[in-house]
């Protein structure tokens, strides 16, 4: 940092128009001039080669300044080690590095990274700002999963931080499990009736028989409907073996799919995200028991498993909540009672049986 701040003079002085300029390119900056300056900034070792090991103390940092050990939620595990790798397995490193068999990552190699991991990229753009909650790239959602087993759950502290980079602050508040196959089943007919309690986003993760794990966000109720619908909030991501969020690209309207009961071979049952019919980004038929998932233009996105073809081993969604609507829910139910029971006391004064049961 000292280095890159007295833009490696090497005379160990520090002068004010350094910091100036350190925190003009820092704040103030271009988008890739505050990139190329993290970029240096995450040279650990100072050789100009920025590593995987460079990578990986800095997201051991991270993850232990977002999840500090003492603030671990009852029943989630606080250990983060082998997120770190999924996040590295994200990177590509193809700079080669005379004298060296292992490659290092390019700037546009981190660049591409960054659009990767949006947390990551987030947290390393704000290291200026006081490091409270409110910072941006720190935001958690708090998990409540009700007296499900953690430990059949999919989703860790780390991956919903991980999806929550493209989310607004109101988004990662609390996150609601509406559905888990390992105890309600694998029904699609139990994942919509579930899933109808809630009214905002949700977050679809599928577990497949290989292992991978990946999903979507829905930013719109999963409904019933004979075409795509949706909007530009939806993206697709992948939490294992390697962490990544792939965003609309606008070359399509193919966001969302729900179909339910329809009988024609044109029209799928079940659940998707992008690309077309029957070669979606994402699709998990209403059987719940396969899928498919193929390179998709709606989101830019890779075949999400190792196969095309995928075999759910696990189900979740999870329900984004927004405490303000919730508070508004809730009273308007609390008033439609209220104004209830005044109407029935109405009527039945009417009829002179108001005081019968007293």
């Amino acid at each position: 940092m000292f280095d890159l701040v007295t833009q490696k003079r090497k005379d160990q002085k520090l002068t004010f128009q350094d910091l100036i300029i350190a925190k003009g390119i820092y704040e103030k900056g271009t988008r890739e001039e505050i990139e190329e300056f993290i970029y240096q900034l995450l040279d650990v070792t100072g050789d100009d080669i920025l590593s995987r090991s460079d990578l990986k103390i800095a997201l051991d940092v991270i993850l232990e300044t977002v999840f500090p050990p003492n603030d671990a939620e009852p029943g989630i595990s606080s250990s983060h080690e082998d997120i770190v790798d999924v996040f590295l397995n994200a990177g590509t490193f193809s700079k080669k590095v005379e004298g060296s068999a292992e490659n290092c990552m390019s700037f546009e190699d981190f660049k591409s990274w960054c659009t990767l991991l949006p947390s990551v990229r987030k947290f390393l753009g704000s290291l200026l700002m006081p490091p409270d909650l409110g910072r941006p790239g720190s935001q958690v959602p708090r998990l409540v999963f009700g007296n499900t087993d953690p430990n059949f759950l999919i989703l860790r502290r780390e991956y919903a931080w991980h999806i929550g980079g493209l989310l607004p602050q109101h988004e990662l508040e609390e996150w609601n499990l509406l559905y888990h196959s390992s105890v309600h089943g694998l029904s699609f007919n139990t994942f919509l009736g579930n899933i109808s309690a809630g009214e905002g986003p949700t977050v679809l993760i599928i577990k497949d028989k290989t292992g991978n794990v990946y999903g979507g966000y829905a930013s719109q109720p999963w409904e019933k409907h004979s075409d795509f619908y949706g909007n530009l909030k939806c993206f697709l991501f992948q939490l294992y073996p390697k962490a990544s969020i792939f965003r609309p690209t606008g070359a399509n309207s193919n966001l969302q799919w729900c179909a339910v009961n329809f009988t024609s071979e044109s029209i799928p049952n079940g659940l998707g995200f992008g690309g077309r019919i029957n070669h979606f980004g994402l699709f998990l038929s209403a059987s719940f028991d396969k899928g498919h998932t193929f390179t998709c233009t709606t989101f830019g996105s890779p075949c999400l498993s190792e196969t095309n073809q995928i075999y759910p081993e696990v189900i979740e969604c999870w329900g984004v909540m927004f405490k303000d609507k919730q508070q508004e829910k809730l009273d308007a139910v609390k008033g439609t009672v209220l104004d209830r029971f005044k109407e029935d006391r109405n009527m039945l004064n009417l009829v002179g049986l108001a005081n019968s049961s007293e």
